[in-house]
């Protein structure tokens, strides 16, 4: 076949081989993200996640997990209902007991439990790269969508969180959303500002943190009715009528984000019984605007304690230091360890693009403001607890990176191509540790620990993992274990006692270590997810520093020999 007739034939089945090619990109996501959900154990988070998730099947209660919206635990059960979970009846421990419980206590397989629980969430991240798709199709066409989705589905922290089930992915997959169907109303606002108002709304009713973005996405809801108006030529002599109705729009999308909200709560409970906890410390300065908010008591109350939260004194760790509180160039930070180094390059570039070409300026305010807001936020007051947090990064900005396909030179085309090419190898060559991945500028996920620690790194994943190679190596021998997470060792067959329980010159044998521990990152002030000690004391760092490593654990543990 001549090159005239093979292109003639792509032309002819050219939507075909779009097809294709969106279905082979998601195909490879949902492999990776499915295959890291079967081979990880709990993480810290999860279990309370999905015991949440089980009493609102159960009892229809919202006393769990107040802190945060039910959407994305509602989501979560859809899947763990599927398990016909149990609860024991009357059971009334805090939320991280109530983990423990329903995952390893209560006669639950917890296997199967948490990759249902999983699955549910992997569907929506693999929904959310569609978003990604429409989004940059829209601004760059049917080449940029397949980039983005591209830079999408080999996102290793996309891969990394969206395979588990907690709330990070989908809050940023939902923002995402509203921003496209906000800029999406500049041709149909009576069409799209309504759909943008469920998304903003579940959004908000998965992570109430979302509410930040309202500020960005009202005006733009506003712009984009007065683009539609204009475009049809309607009120141009009018901009008052033309900017209120603009407004009346952006209302109404509120008042339906408002609603969502109003509807998680009702779904676990229709009567919305709720008693505010007793204890909570009373709100000071701008955070007594809470209680004006048109919302339910329980999301007020989350919030409450989420401030409290806010107000604890975190201890974190960045690049070998030790440090108390929060760094406001923590995000960005993380974002240049655990980001592939092509997908930073042409994320950069495609911001750059859409600033500087003239038609496609129109949606730099939709595309970067939103991220500019959310980052901001981020590094402000979010805690230094890891990129999850970003999780809004690499879906914003995978669509901002489809703009440098319109730049009409040859070489920015090859460019493009080969820098979301490195991105794309640098993920598949972590498969399947996508957690503790880093790029190759600072030595790949067996380093990450160096410069970071938390859910970027050791987050309780690998206990699983370690398992087996206790199993297959060190049958036998007497073990000891440090471990960070929400795993329960003896659920594994791990049967390891405790070495900061001891003197250390009764410690002989295996003694393994999670990172977090060893670089002293056990130091969660809620007291959630550890076994095994209380920090990295002078008693564990003397134990290590009279062993000898011998071999690493899914990128988190390490296993030494102690004589």
């Amino acid at each position: 076949m001549d090159t005239s007739k093979w292109i003639a034939w792509v032309r002819r089945h050219q939507r075909w081989l779009l097809a294709g090619a969106v279905i082979a990109l998601l195909t490879q996501m949902a492999i990776a993200m499915i295959t890291t959900a079967v081979e990880q154990s709990p993480t810290i988070d999860e279990p309370v996640y999905v015991g949440t998730a089980v009493v609102y099947l159960e009892e229809h209660s919202l006393r769990y997990n107040p802190e945060h919206p039910p959407l994305g635990k509602l989501v979560i059960a859809t899947g763990v209902a599927l398990t016909d979970p149990k609860v024991a009846p009357g059971f009334n421990g805090h939320e991280w007991e109530l983990g423990k419980h329903v995952v390893y206590e209560a006669g639950n397989d917890p296997e199967r439990l948490m990759l249902f629980a999983r699955l549910p969430v992997i569907l929506l991240t693999l929904l959310f790269g569609l978003v990604v798709f429409a989004f940059a199709a829209d601004l760059a066409g049917r080449a940029g969508g397949l980039l983005a989705l591209t830079l999408f589905t080999f996102s290793p922290d996309v891969i990394a969180h969206g395979s588990l089930a907690t709330l990070d992915v989908p809050v940023a997959g939902f923002l995402l959303t509203s921003v496209w169907l906000v800029w999406r109303a500049r041709r149909r606002p009576g069409l799209y500002l309504p759909l943008a108002g469920l998304a903003l709304g579940a959004a908000t009713a998965t992570k109430v943190l979302s509410l930040v973005a309202v500020p960005v996405l009202i005006p733009l809801a506003v712009l984009s009715v007065w683009h539609a108006r204009r475009a049809r030529g309607l009120d141009l002599k009018s901009p008052a009528l033309l900017i209120g109705r603009g407004v009346l729009a952006a209302a109404g999308m509120a008042l339906i984000a408002i609603a969502v909200v109003w509807a998680s709560y009702l779904v676990v409970d229709p009567r919305l019984h709720w008693e505010t906890p007793s204890g909570m410390q009373p709100l000071h300065g701008m955070r007594t605007l809470v209680d004006w908010l048109p919302f339910p008591q329980p999301l007020k109350d989350g919030m409450r304690f989420q401030f409290e939260l806010e107000d604890h004194v975190w201890h974190n760790f960045l690049f070998g230091r030790h440090y108390t509180g929060s760094l406001w160039y923590y995000g960005p930070a993380a974002l240049l360890v655990k980001t592939p180094l092509g997908a930073m390059a042409i994320w950069l570039a495609g911001a750059a693009v859409l600033l500087s070409v003239r038609r496609l300026r129109p949606a730099a305010p939709y595309v970067l403001l939103p991220t500019a807001l959310l980052m901001a936020t981020a590094m402000v007051i979010v805690r230094d607890n890891g990129v999850r947090y970003l999780a809004f990064a690499p879906m914003f900005l995978a669509v901002a990176a489809a703009a440098v396909l319109v730049v009409r030179k040859r070489w920015v085309k090859v460019a493009a191509v080969t820098v979301v090419a490195f991105a794309a190898v640098s993920s598949l060559m972590t498969f399947p540790y996508y957690l503790p991945y880093s790029n190759e500028a600072f030595g790949g996920p067996e380093n990450t620990h160096r410069y970071l620690l938390d859910s970027n790194v050791d987050w309780g994943q690998d206990l699983g993992r370690l398992a087996d190679r206790l199993k297959k190596g060190y049958a036998g021998e007497r073990t000891w274990l440090v471990y960070q997470g929400s795993g329960l060792p003896s659920h594994y067959g791990i049967d390891a006692a405790d070495p900061l329980t001891v003197p250390a010159d009764q410690v002989h044998g295996v003694l393994a270590v999670s990172d977090s521990a060893v670089l002293g990152a056990f130091s969660d002030p809620m007291g959630g997810g550890g076994t095994g000690g209380g920090g990295a004391t002078g008693d564990l760092e003397a134990l290590i520093a009279g062993s000898t490593p011998v071999e690493r654990v899914g990128h988190s543990m390490t296993i030494y020999r102690r004589p």
